[in-house]
């Protein structure tokens, strides 16, 4: 959810790429809360770090996985600053169809929150 919602806004400020450290699919339930909000969720797919490890300089790592803190290379090539935001995983929550949902709906309000205000702390020359 953070590589749609950070490309959504940014606009085309950042270069954005997701990948993640043990990546099962896109979960349905992600792309419904997304779409929710109007971030295109078109093109987006699962990939493991080592997709781009090695082969991709980046200025800014942010983490935003509690268990992926722990597995997360702790050095890439080109990085800058590393960021860390750990979110809970929403696919690790246990509950009712609608507790599922409202928990992507907690995870997805709380990133946009989270990376809206970092974007902005950018824009005014502030970084976290």
């Amino acid at each position: 959810m953070g590589e749609t919602i950070l490309r959504h806004l940014a606009g085309d400020r950042f270069e954005v790429y997701s990948a993640g450290t043990n990546p099962k699919g896109i979960n349905p339930l992600a792309i419904q809360v997304l779409n929710e909000t109007g971030v295109d969720t078109s093109g987006v797919s699962s990939k493991h770090v080592n997709e781009y490890l090695g082969k991709l300089a980046v200025d800014y790592l942010i983490v935003v996985c509690d268990d992926a803190a722990e597995s997360c290379p702790r050095i890439w090539p080109g990085m800058r600053h590393k960021l860390l935001r750990p979110f809970e995983d929403p696919p690790a929550f246990q509950g009712t169809d609608d507790e599922k949902l409202a928990k992507y709906r907690e995870v997805r309000d709380a990133l946009r929150e989270r990376l809206q205000s970092w974007v902005a702390g950018l824009k005014d020359g502030v970084e976290e």
